[in-house]
C-alpha cells in the first residue's frame, strides 16, 4: 500500500512537471508572437498606420515598433512624417534603453527628425508613437545610415 502512494505521487509530481515545462514553453511562444517588431532597412522608406491595434503606451496613445540593425560606428537619421498625428520617434538599444528620441523636427513642424551616433553595433528598435492622446494614422518612416564620403 505504501509503495502504491509513493508511485502514485512521483506520477502526480512528474505529471504536475511536465504540464509546468510545456505550459511554460507555450507562453514563451505567444510571448514571441505578440511581440514581433517588424524589421526594417536602412534606406528603406515605410508607409504605415498607426492604430489602437498597436502597442499601448499606457498614456492614451499607441506606438509600433521597428527592428533594424546597426553598426559601431554609424550615425543615422531616423525621419518620421505624419499629416495625421504628431509622431514621435525613439531609438531603443538591444537592452531596452532609450538611445535618442525627438518629438519635433528643425522645421518647425510636428514631424520628427532624429539623429544618432551608435557606439555598439546590434539590434536597434525605432519605435514610432502619437504624442499623448493625438491618436495615430498614416506615417512615412525611413532610417538612413549616414556615412563619410570615401575620396
Amino acid at each position: 500500500m505504501k509503495r502504491f502512494f509513493k508511485a502514485a505521487w512521483y506520477s502526480t509530481l512528474f505529471t504536475g512537471a511536465t504540464l509546468f515545462t510545456v505550459g511554460m514553453s507555450s507562453v514563451r511562444v505567444n510571448a514571441q508572437t505578440l511581440y514581433n517588431p517588424l524589421p526594417l532597412s536602412s534606406g528603406q522608406e515605410v508607409t504605415d498606420t498607426l492604430s489602437e491595434e498597436d502597442i499601448p503606451t499606457g498614456d492614451g496613445g499607441f506606438s509600433r515598433d521597428y527592428r533594424v540593425r546597426l553598426e559601431d560606428g554609424d550615425q543615422v537619421a531616423i525621419d518620421l512624417i505624419s499629416d495625421e498625428f504628431d509622431p514621435i520617434v525613439i531609438l531603443l538599444a538591444a537592452d531596452g534603453s532609450t538611445v535618442a528620441e525627438n518629438d519635433d523636427g528643425p522645421d518647425g513642424t510636428t514631424n520628427s527628425l532624429l539623429f544618432a551616433r551608435i557606439t555598439e553595433g546590434g539590434e536597434y528598435i525605432v519605435r514610432v508613437r502619437a504624442f499623448g492622446e493625438t491618436g495615430g494614422g498614416m506615417f512615412n518612416l525611413k532610417v538612413t545610415r549616414l556615412r563619410p564620403v570615401e575620396e
